[in-house]
């Protein structure tokens, strides 16, 4: 059998020595007989995948130039037939080959046998196809599926929401050792070593398969890519701010028996988690989230607890990341939360390990929609993702809500803008816009539910409150000391502070 299908499919930027093909689309395969093919002869195909391939789970379909083979309840069938390019009267027999549009993604082994019984077998690659409308992977503009699926250089935000720093990162998803590195990391995780014949028929669902990846992307619950460490301690490793390629790490960890590569953080889980998620097929991109929060415990709200002196309380964990977190988007249709349409498109996916999902060490996907909507009881992990970028900080004393701050966590979340190296900010995608625009006359009685929550305050306007027209206030509050105080100052924040 002879191929040459790659550019076809956009995989020959990965290799052009094997067969790797998307599914939906048709791919030629040439076979050249010693005698004349008639057009009333049979071609019988199978193609496998797995260790125990089953028509029945979509890992096993057999087809023929005259039609269908695969018996009754067969899921991910595939087709082909006869193309025009055939020579039949020299015994070169070309066919259009189709792989099912929800065809497990992985490795496949392919045969061919003639009514004679002579056969032929040859491996291929089957990925998500972003250019099918049939795959739920489907993104209907090409310049973000250049953007999305094919660039293999990208940006890393970092840095504070006032001072944002890009640095470039190679995702390097065609390099031709990825083809082996990233089968390799679906068949190492654990639901595969649980149940093989499921895992791999799973592997025709992208949500189910970027969801894994997820999970092997650290290495807390397997034998995953990543080690993560943030304690400044990296002896036996390397800093995280030295990688800038996700190449190297995965070549480490397949290289060395998939052992987990020391260290990375959430920049590095992220980046190198979508570099894999290109690799498949599934559009994805690198998100940042400054002054990012972290909720333990679904309330979403960030709490900090204060006593009658205004001293801090330490209960557990610091929950709010000091400057920004990083995780993924990947773009897929969400049918699971049968919603329709509603929450297809990007989707969230968070391989750094924080919390357990479904007793598991990964996040996501959660769509971006549900998250703006606040769905919180949608798959998956909304609340989770919810409170990482608009979680309000509430700060208590005593057991009395002391102050609600509900605008400085989840700023600027950035990612690469499609075709060029400048930031794009989708932070009005997660939530709605803090800031409110008051009137330029407002009465008092309707300002007061746009102001601080302070329950220990007392706020009176003196008069008529204009916009950037000086006004008089009263204040009236309770001193939160047992002490008498003798010099005080009060500042008014909005969009700037003024001392009063």
């Amino acid at each position: 059998m002879k191929f040459g299908n790659n550019a076809d499919h956009n995989t020959d930027e990965i290799t052009t020595r094997q067969l790797i093909v998307r599914r939906g689309q048709p791919f030629l395969i040439t076979v050249e007989m010693s005698f004349a093919f008639q057009p009333s002869d049979v071609l019988k195909f199978t193609v496998e995948t797995g260790r125990f391939p089953s028509e029945s789970k979509g890992t096993r379909s057999t087809f023929s130039n005259r039609g269908h083979i695969s018996t009754a309840g067969s899921k991910a069938v595939w087709s082909c037939r006869l193309d025009d390019r055939s020579d039949l009267q020299r015994g070169i027999v070309t066919l259009s080959v189709t792989p099912a549009v929800d065809a497990p993604v992985g490795r496949y082994a392919l045969s061919v046998e003639t009514e004679s019984g002579r056969a032929a077998k040859e491996s291929l690659v089957v990925l998500f196809n972003p250019w099918c409308r049939d795959d739920m992977v489907f993104l209907p503009d090409e310049k973000e599926r250049r953007e999305y699926v094919m660039n293999e250089q990208g940006i890393v935000y970092k840095g504070t929401a006032h001072y944002i720093i890009s640095d470039v990162w190679e995702f390097g998803q065609f390099e031709e050792e990825m083809v082996d590195i990233c089968l390799r990391l679906l068949d190492v995780n654990p639901k595969y070593q649980k149940d093989p014949d499921d895992d791999v028929a799973a592997r025709c669902n992208p949500i189910y398969v970027s969801r894994v990846i997820s999970a092997m992307i650290n290495s807390n619950d397997d034998r995953g890519v990543l080690t993560g460490r943030w304690d400044d301690n990296y002896q036996g490793g390397t800093c995280p701010t030295r990688w800038n390629s996700s190449v190297t790490i995965l070549q480490q960890w397949y290289n060395n028996s998939c052992m987990a590569v020391k260290f990375g953080q959430c920049w590095v889980f992220a980046a190198v988690m979508c570099t894999v998620m290109r690799f498949f097929g599934i559009p994805c991109r690198v998100v940042t989230n400054f002054d990012s929060a972290h909720d333990e415990n679904n309330s979403l709200t960030i709490d900090e607890y204060f006593d009658e002196y205004g001293l801090k309380k330490c209960f557990g964990l610091l929950l709010v990341w000091k400057n920004f977190h990083v995780w993924v988007e990947g773009w897929m249709k969400r049918p699971d939360l049968n919603r329709g349409s509603k929450y297809d498109g990007w989707q969230v996916l968070d391989p750094t390990p924080q919390e357990r999902s479904e007793g598991v060490f990964c996040c996501g996907p959660a769509p971006v929609a549900a998250i703006h909507e606040g769905a919180t009881d949608l798959k998956y992990d909304i609340p989770f993702v919810f409170s990482e970028v608009n979680a309000d900080k509430v700060k208590w004393r005593t057991k009395m809500k002391h102050l609600s701050d509900t605008s400085s966590v989840g700023q600027n979340i950035s990612t690469k803008a499609v075709g060029s190296f400048t930031r794009n900010d989708i932070t009005n995608t997660y939530k709605y816009k803090e800031v409110v625009n008051i009137p330029i006359q407002i009465p008092y009685s309707v300002y007061i539910k746009y102001s601080a929550n302070l329950d220990s305050v007392k706020v009176t306007v003196l008069g008529e409150a204009r916009v950037n027209c000086p006004m008089t206030i009263e204040v009236e509050f309770e001193n939160p000391l047992n002490e008498t105080l003798r010099s005080c100052s009060l500042t008014f924040s909005s969009l700037r502070s003024n001392k009063l």
